[in-house]
C-alpha cells in the first residue's frame, strides 16, 4: 500500500520565470499541451524540461504527466495526426512524436511494489502523488499550460539554491531503486552548488551496498554521465572517499588527480567533456572495463588503444618523425586520445601539450598512408597468396624503421628488399 514518508508540504506555485514560458511557447508543446488538457483532464510539464528551465540549463526532452489513461492518450494523438509509439503501456507512457521532435506522455502513477530496481504501479488522478514517487525535490515539479510551476516540496527553493535532496524520506526513495544513490551524487555534479545535502549523502552511505543489486549497465549509464557533469572531479573524489568506489567498479582504484589533470587540460583546450576518456582517466592502471561497466565493443577498443600508446605519446612530442610513426601505428583518432591520457597522467602542463598538438597538426591534418599494395607486388610478377602477405608485412616494417620516408624511389627499393628475403 502506498503512503507519504514525509509530511506533504503545502503546494507552492511560481509563474514568473521567462524560461519556463519560452518552453510554454514553443508551437508543439502548446498544441500537445492544448490537446491532452480537454474535458476535464489534466496535463503538464514535468521533471528535467521544468527544473532545467528553472535552473538556466539547456533544454533536453520534454515529459508530460496526466490525468489521461494511455488508451485515451493514443486516441488523441491519432486523432491529431500525430505518430504514436507505446514505448511503456504497463507503466503508463506513450511516445508522441510530433515533427520529428518525441514527447513522454505519462499518466501520472503511484507505487504499489518497489525492490530496489524496478517498481509495481497504478494510476491516480493525484499530481501529488505523482511527485512525491519521483527521486528529487528539483525533478518533482511539473508546469501547467497557463504558467504555474506546482511545487509538492521545496522544489523550487532548492532549484534556486542549487540544492539537490531527495523527495520525502531519504532511504525510502533510495530503496525504491538503489541507481538513485548515483542519481544523486549525478545531479549533485551537474546541477548542485556548495556542499552535498548531509541528509541524503548519510542516506546513500548507509544503503550503498544495495547498489550491488543493480545491473552494470544501468550502473554504467549513470557512471558516464556523472563523469561528463562539470563537478564531477569534486564530486567523486568525494564519493572515492566515502568508499562508494569499491561498490561501483571493485578492485579498480580511482585515480583522482589524473582524472582532475584531464578535466583542467579539457577546459584549457576547449574540449567538451569526453567521458569515456575521463573513465579511463579516472580507472589508472585498469584497462580492460568491459566486463566491469558493459561498455560497448567500441568504447572499450577506444579505451585499450588510447591506454597502449599512451606511453609513448608525451615521449614522441618534439620529434616529427617520431610523431609521424606513432600516428600511423594509432591511428589519428587513437594517437589524440593516448597523447590526453598521457598528458593527464603525467601532469604535463598545457602549454607543453599545446605545443605537441601544434607539431602534431600537419601530420593530423595528412596522417601517413601505407605506401605498399597488392597491386604493387603482383606488378613484381608475385602472384597472390601467402607470400605476397609476407612480402607487404616486410616492407611496411621497413618503411616504419626507417621513419615513413615519402620517397617513392625508397619505397620501391624496400619492396624488392622484401621480395629478394622472402621465400616461397
Amino acid at each position: 500500500m502506498w503512503r507519504r514518508t514525509a509530511p506533504l508540504f503545502p503546494a507552492s506555485s511560481s509563474r514568473n520565470n521567462r524560461s519556463t514560458k519560452a518552453l510554454l511557447q514553443r508551437p508543439d508543446v502548446a498544441r500537445l499541451l492544448a490537446a491532452l488538457n480537454c474535458a476535464g483532464e489534466e496535463a503538464r510539464i514535468v521533471g528535467g524540461a521544468v527544473r532545467d528551465a528553472l535552473m538556466r540549463h539547456p533544454a533536453g526532452d520534454i515529459d508530460v504527466a496526466t490525468t489521461l489513461l494511455p488508451e485515451d492518450v493514443m486516441a488523441i494523438a491519432r486523432r491529431e495526426g500525430w505518430k504514436v509509439v507505446p514505448t511503456g503501456l504497463a507503466h503508463g507512457t506513450v511516445t508522441i512524436i510530433i515533427n520529428r521532435t518525441p514527447y513522454e506522455v505519462t499518466t501520472l502513477r503511484r507505487d504499489v511494489e518497489t525492490d530496489g530496481r524496478r517498481a509495481v504501479v497504478a494510476f491516480t488522478r493525484d499530481f501529488a502523488e505523482d511527485a512525491f514517487r519521483r527521486d528529487f525535490t528539483i525533478n518533482a515539479l511539473s508546469l501547467a499550460p497557463d504558467g504555474t510551476v506546482h511545487d509538492y516540496a521545496t522544489g523550487l527553493a532548492d532549484a534556486q539554491a542549487g540544492l539537490v535532496r531527495f523527495m520525502g524520506d531519504a532511504e525510502t526513495r533510495i530503496a525504491e531503486d538503489y541507481l538513485r544513490i548515483l542519481r544523486f551524487f549525478r545531479f549533485h555534479a551537474s546541477h548542485g552548488a556548495g556542499d552535498l545535502d548531509e541528509t541524503s549523502l548519510m542516506a546513500c552511505g548507509h544503503l550503498k551496498a544495495g547498489m550491488t543489486r543493480l545491473s552494470r549497465e544501468r550502473i554504467r549509464q549513470e557512471l558516464l554521465k556523472l563523469l561528463a557533469a562539470k563537478g564531477a572531479v569534486d564530486v567523486l573524489r568525494r564519493m572515492d572517499m566515502l568508499g562508494f568506489s569499491t561498490v561501483i567498479l571493485p578492485g579498480v582504484e580511482w585515480d583522482i588527480g589524473a582524472l582532475q589533470h584531464f578535466a583542467h587540460l579539457e577546459t584549457r583546450l576547449k574540449r567538451p567533456p569526453d567521458a569515456i576518456l575521463r573513465l579511463s582517466a579516472l580507472a589508472g592502471a585498469a584497462v580492460d572495463l568491459q566486463d566491469a561497466l558493459k561498455l560497448s565493443n567500441h568504447d572499450q577498443a577506444r579505451i585499450t588503444a588510447a591506454n597502449a600508446f599512451s606511453r609513448e605519446a608525451c615521449q614522441v612530442l618534439q620529434d616529427s618523425s617520431a610523431i609521424r610513426s606513432l600516428v600511423f601505428r594509432a591511428g589519428p583518432d587513437a594517437f589524440q586520445d593516448a597523447l590526453m591520457l598521457d598528458a593527464a597522467r603525467s601532469r604535463l602542463s598545457t602549454k607543453t601539450l599545446l605545443a605537441c598538438l601544434r607539431t602534431a597538426a600537419t601530420v593530423l591534418s595528412d596522417p601517413p598512408v601505407n605506401p605498399f599494395s597488392s597491386a604493387d607486388v603482383a606488378a613484381l610478377g608475385i602472384a597472390p597468396g601467402p607470400r605476397m602477405g609476407r612480402i607487404l608485412k616486410m616492407a611496411g616494417d621497413l618503411w616504419l624503421a626507417e621513419g615513413l620516408p615519402d620517397d617513392p624511389p625508397r619505397h620501391a627499393a624496400m619492396l624488392r628488399q622484401a621480395m629478394q628475403t622472402t621465400a616461397d
